[in-house]
């Protein structure tokens, strides 16, 4: 990796943390000195970039929180790692978010060129996804799944249990389960005050419940 790449990954890296790094990772992580690290963080300080450096616990340097960068630019390469990954969530079942998934791959193939199109398309057709899917949901599950695991909702479920029966419970997401064949879903059931886990498969409908306005 030349220097010029060197120093936009390190500045997509900080940008990607939540909490300081050290000098000895950044220099464990692109495997450089430490002594071209500190040049490094430097050389970004002296193009106006808000490297700061913080002390304490989970401390490093990081970047400023309010600072922002351009879009990313992704070469078909990478563009293809990702779509490749995404695609084969999709065709696994591998996470119960099918539509987030899907338009973040749409988004991925429209920033890219024609000619970087048709090579994403040659390197995808060239790959090939074997293994046993998930237990298929409906869309309109997964919708309301997908709905409530990012707005942080609680989801009403009309669940049928191992013995045939149909209840309905009011749940929030905790957490998620992906086995080889099955997702399951970690709840906090608010009627028995207790946690709970539900096949995904088993779940015949399902809804967000909005927030109430106070």
């Amino acid at each position: 990796m030349n220097r010029q790449a060197r120093l936009l990954a390190i500045t997509e890296f900080l940008r990607a943390r939540k909490t300081g790094v050290t000098a000895e990772q950044l220099a464990e992580r692109f495997q450089v000195t430490m002594r071209t690290i500190y040049r490094d963080l430097d050389t970004l300080r002296e193009a106006e970039l808000p490297v700061l450096a913080e002390q304490g616990r989970g401390g490093g340097y990081a970047l400023d929180r309010h600072y922002t960068l351009p879009p990313l630019n992704l070469t078909a390469r990478e563009a293809a790692v990702l779509c490749a990954l995404g695609t084969h969530a999709l065709a696994m079942r591998l996470i119960p978010f099918p539509e987030a998934t899907q338009r973040a791959l749409e988004k991925v193939r429209g920033v890219l060129s024609a000619s970087a199109q048709r090579e994403l398309l040659t390197s995808m057709k060239q790959l090939q996804f074997v293994g046993v899917p998930a237990h298929a949901a409906s869309r309109a599950v997964t919708q309301a799944i997908e709905e409530a695991w990012f707005t942080q909702q609680p989801l009403d479920l009309h669940y049928r249990n191992a013995n045939g029966e149909l209840t309905k419970r009011r749940v929030r997401l905790l957490s998620l389960v992906m086995e080889r064949t099955l997702t399951l879903l970690n709840c906090h059931d608010e009627a028995l005050g207790e946690q709970r886990q539900f096949r995904l498969d088993r779940i015949e409908r399902a809804e967000a419940v909005a927030a109430q306005a106070g």
